[in-house]
């Protein structure tokens, strides 16, 4: 089963798969000091034509007094990027205002940012110029990007997206099943009680965590924690709390069922949902779907607790 994503989707710069330089095991043939950036609403990052590393490297401009990024982590940045080649910028997110989710984890994101981030400290600012090892791996036409060229970024470290839901505890209806939880305190599931109404045949949600960020909007690309289990207490089909890889589908756009698609919309960051899902707007009636899991019948209705924990 394609889990709970119907269609992939990817962000471009997700994988096609204290002042001092870290050249991350090697030496690098451009230098970091020739860059200077300039202005504070909307930076500017000046690279002469020309410029490459043979590895990547990064350096400090300014330090932050926030935690430190490790490896896993899912941070929130502001970046430039320009081509070490052209010298020209080719993307930017002070232009739209909103920063960028970076999952240092690997396989998720371009290995550079992996290497360039990975230590600091949120606040700071952060000039890390990728090789081309490190980099797309491949040319990107429409931003006029070659295979070889190296890309230079500057990040400013906003926040560390959290790991699971937080904010006011709000009880579930008692016709339907308890969560329960596993040692980590991550929900693992459901369990029926005396009160549990044997079938569902309306969608709902219900929200056991109140959390106090914006409201999803449909198109936004958000990032779940999620356990997935046949109501009322069948088998549980999927999960994602073991999984290092972050599931950040795109809402309301007919990637996900429709279930998700029609109750995730409106739902605050920060919150956990428990959604209700008949196979009307889950998987369906056909006995052959192939986007069905095998533990998950035609006819099933699924319950899922989820963690909302970010919207770009």
């Amino acid at each position: 089963m394609r889990r709970i994503l119907l269609v992939s989707a990817a962000a471009l710069l997700v994988l096609a798969g204290c002042g001092d330089s870290d050249s991350g095991g090697g030496k690098a043939s451009g230098d970091l000091d020739s860059i200077s950036v300039n202005g504070a609403a909307k930076p500017k990052v000046s690279v002469g034509e020309g410029f490459s590393v043979a590895k990547t490297v990064s350096k400090v401009l300014k330090n932050g007094d926030g935690d430190k990024v490790v490896a896993g982590d899912a941070v929130k940045v502001n970046y430039v990027a320009v081509n070490g080649r052209t010298g020209k910028q080719f993307d930017s997110s002070f232009s739209t205002g909103t920063p960028f989710t970076v999952d240092l984890t690997e396989g998720s994101i371009l290995p550079g940012f992996i290497k360039g981030l990975e230590g600091r400290t949120l606040g700071s600012r952060v000039l890390v110029a990728i090789s081309p090892e490190d980099g797309f791996g491949q040319a990107q036409k429409q931003m006029d990007i070659k295979k070889d060229d190296t890309l230079v970024f500057m990040f400013d470290l906003v926040s560390k997206v959290p790991t699971e839901a937080s904010g006011t505890a709000v009880p579930l209806p008692k016709d339907l099943p308890k969560i329960t939880y596993d040692a980590d305190g991550h929900p693992s599931g459901f369990k029926k009680t005396s009160t549990t109404k044997a079938k569902q045949t309306e969608p709902s949600a219900h929200v056991v965590v109140q959390g106090d960020g914006p409201a999803i909007a449909k198109g936004q690309s958000v990032r779940f924690e999620y356990v997935g289990q046949v109501y009322p207490a069948g088998t549980t089909f999927d999960e994602s709390w073991s999984k290092t890889q972050p599931f950040v589908p795109p809402i309301g756009t007919g990637k996900l069922i429709p279930c998700w698609d029609q109750l995730i919309p409106g739902q605050k960051i920060g919150s956990r949902v428990v959604l209700v899902c008949p196979s009307k707007v889950a998987y369906g009636d056909e006995p052959n779907d192939p986007n069905r899991s095998p533990d998950i019948k035609a006819g099933d209705t699924l319950i899922f607790a989820i963690d909302l924990l970010d919207a770009s």
